[in-house]
Formats: C-alpha cells, structure tokens, sequence
C-alpha cells in the first residue's frame, strides 16, 4: 500500500471507506519515521532552490508549491487536506478554519455582481443569512428554493445562475435532496453545484459521486468528533479547489491553524466507526422516541417513516447521528424542563460531538432570524417541523444510557 499522502494513491476504489479513515493522507516523517502527524506551526518556511518557483507568480495552484507562507499552505493543514479528498474521492481539498468560511470561500470564489445564487431554502444558519442578507449587497442576485422538489430548482435556474448550493440532509429538519438529480439539472444550465454534507459525513455519503462538483464540511462537527477544533473544507476537482485557494485561500484569511487540523485528524481515524456507532445508537433512540406517549412526531433517515425513505435508501450509506423530533403540548415549556432535567444529554447547540446534544428550536423564532419562509415554503417547513422541533445530535454514549435520560426528562409534571 502507497502511503505517500497522494490522493490518488488510496482512491476509494482502491481501498474501502473504514481503511481511508485510518490511511488515507498518511505520512510518515521522513527523518523519525513517526506516523501520527506532525505539527508545524511554523508560520514561514525557507525557500529552498531547486524544489521551485521563489514565488507564487504565475503559479495555476498555490498547493504546487513548496511550503511558503502558512496563510497559504501548512505541511499539518495540507496532510488534512489530502485526507478530506481521499475520504471524499475527490482530486482536491481546502481547508479552512470553519466550515462558514469554507461556505463563505466557494461563495465569493464563484458568484460575483450580475451572478444569480440558487440556495436551499432551509439550511445552515450561517450559510442561510450569508446568502440572504451579505450576497445582495455586492449585486449577487439569490433565490432560495425547498430543493426537495426538483420542479421548484428548476423553475429557478436562470440564464444567470452561477451556483446551486445545497444541504442533504439539511440542518435543522433533516429533509434530503436528490443530489444526482440536482446535478444533472443544474449542469444542464451551466450551473455549478456545492453541497454542504456535514450532517451525512463521508461515511454516511460521497456527493461528488453523484455529481456534486464541490463538497462542503463543518470539520468541526462529527468528522472531528470531540468539540474541540474549528474548521472546514471545500472537496472537488483540483481546477475548482486551486480557484477556491487563490481567492479564498489567499484574500479572506480563514486560515485554519496547524492544531486544529491535528485535532481533526486524529478524529477522522476513527470517523467510521464513530458514524457506525452512532448511527446504531440514532436508530435505536429514534425508535424508543417514535413510540414515547409524550413524542408527536420523530425525523430520522433511518426510520421507514421517513417521508423520504427511498432516497435516503438510494443516496446514503448510514443514516447518520441527527435526530429531529416534536413533542406534544407546549414544547418551549418542555424545553425549560428538559433543560433542567437532563443528566446525560447535554442542553447546548451545536453537533457532532462524541457527547448528545440536543436543543429546542422555535419555528417562528427560525423564520423571524434566518429563514424568512413563506406561502408554500413555510408549508413545507412546518410539515416536517410543526411549530418547532428538537435537534438530538447523538454522541457515542449507550443508547440506554440515552432513552433513560430523555424518558425522565419528557415526563409531564403531574
């Protein structure tokens, strides 16, 4: 086996999922022969003459060049970086210091003034309003669509549209897109296609496979898996990441730091079997909630009342760790109390954690501050979220351990 770091040396043909994980990207030092990762955090490298250019002039790929500057690239965050494009069979990879600035970096990389941006209509708070609110004051015109349905998309292509971003499953109701099919329309048009993946993980689906040019993460979600490190990456063909790198890379100064991707690193070793772990665990919770007397309603892919099962059977490989579920009776009052009463799961926003999360998320306080959802859209919304929903990120305790901690903490007072 090559473990050269290269890519194209472990594509997923070439190895399976579990073995990228904890191969991929690899290198061992050339002088101990240590394999963990190295940090560098040295900030300058010496030039060295005869392993090239003396500056990046003229240069197509900043990651062409020996180590220069570490705005640029890092030999720590560059090892991460291979490892994000084996995981997701891609040529390439960018790292970023969060998965907004890496939302942000494909944004201002391929929209400009004139441009026209087609975006999920439910999405990551950030990437939401940065669509909504920042792109139209630099004259990038957005049209957000429930991406669910394949007729709403295409009916908002225009002769201008640059970029259709999406997320599958989508944060927060868990509601997929048919990625392949999204592809195939926006390629059509002449369309670029990013997709924010963070909820499914490279373990649980692989876009750029069904024709997704760009790959989004939150890196510091479930691939680094211990709330421990920011970070993001841009996955895709070499073309597309060394335009991200010169204009993102190089202008918006989202560096991710050498420690950080370390910490990231060492939670993709253990990614698979984390998502494995976890989505047994999701499966198992989501059950017990589909049949609690205080639970109206729970959203899970693996679930066969999932609405969209048969695309979660066709696009995904596991179900992943996002729960969504809606309680009867009056939920912001059942969030005071399981706020107060949870003992394993903790009350806090974020994801991806190897500890569960869980939070309450009002759909009218969503709609005022990110969504802005109207008509049918709102419709949609509610149908999966009612007047509100909980977000469950389940961690890597025992699913026992889980349905006890929700059991007590959903119990009506009496």
């Amino acid at each position: 086996m090559d473990n050269t770091g290269d890519p194209s040396a472990v594509r997923p043909g070439a190895l399976r999922p579990e073995t990228l994980c904890v191969h991929a990207g690899l290198e061992a030092d050339p002088v101990t022969g240590a394999i963990a990762p190295n940090i560098s955090t040295s900030v300058n490298n010496v030039l060295i003459p005869g392993e090239g250019a003396f500056s990046a002039d003229g240069v197509a790929d900043l990651a062409d060049l020996p180590f220069l500057y570490a705005r640029w690239t890092n030999p720590t965050v560059r090892q991460l970086e291979k490892r994000m494009a084996a995981l997701e069979g891609t040529e390439e990879a960018l790292a970023s210091a969060t998965g907004l600035a890496a939302i942000a970096g494909v944004f201002f990389t391929f929209l400009k003034a004139g441009d026209h941006l087609v975006v999920s209509d439910v999405c990551y708070a950030g990437a939401a309003e940065l669509a909504r609110r920042i792109l139209p004051d630099y004259g990038i015109e957005v049209t957000a669509v429930n991406m669910a349905r394949i007729e709403d998309v295409e009916a908002a292509i225009r002769p201008n549209t640059r970029l259709v971003h999406l997320e599958s499953p989508c944060n927060p109701i868990v509601r997929l897109t048919d990625i392949a099919a999204v592809a195939a329309l926006a390629h059509r048009r002449g369309a670029l296609v990013s997709v924010d993946s963070t909820f499914a993980t490279p373990a649980g689906s692989q876009p750029a496979r069904l024709g997704a040019d760009l790959v989004i993460h939150s890196l510091t979600k479930f691939i680094n898996g211990h709330g421990d490190a920011l970070g993001g990456a841009v996955c895709g063909s070499k073309e597309l990441v060394a335009k991200v790198r010169s204009r993102a890379g190089v202008y918006l100064g989202a560096t991710l730091s050498a420690q950080n991707a370390w910490l990231i690193m060492r939670g993709i070793d253990t990614l698979h079997a984390r998502m494995r772990m976890i989505s047994d665990t999701a499966m198992k919770l989501s059950t017990f909630l589909e049949g609690h007397e205080a639970v109206d309603r729970v959203i899970y892919p693996g679930l066969s009342s999932h609405p969209q099962r048969d695309l979660v059977e066709a696009q995904m490989t596991l179900p992943g760790g996002m729960i969504a579920f809606r309680l009867k009776g009056d939920m912001q009052d059942a969030a005071r109390r399981m706020a107060g009463r949870l003992k394993v799961v903790h009350y806090a926003f974020s994801l991806g954690h190897q500890r569960s999360i869980v939070v309450y998320l009002d759909t009218q306080e969503m709609m005022d501050s990110t969504f802005h959802l109207e008509g049918r859209q709102l419709e949609d919304y509610r149908a999966f979220a009612g007047d509100g929903i909980f977000r469950l990120s389940v961690g890597l305790e025992a699913a026992e351990d889980l349905m006890a901690d929700l059991d007590q903490a959903l119990v009506m007072p009496g």
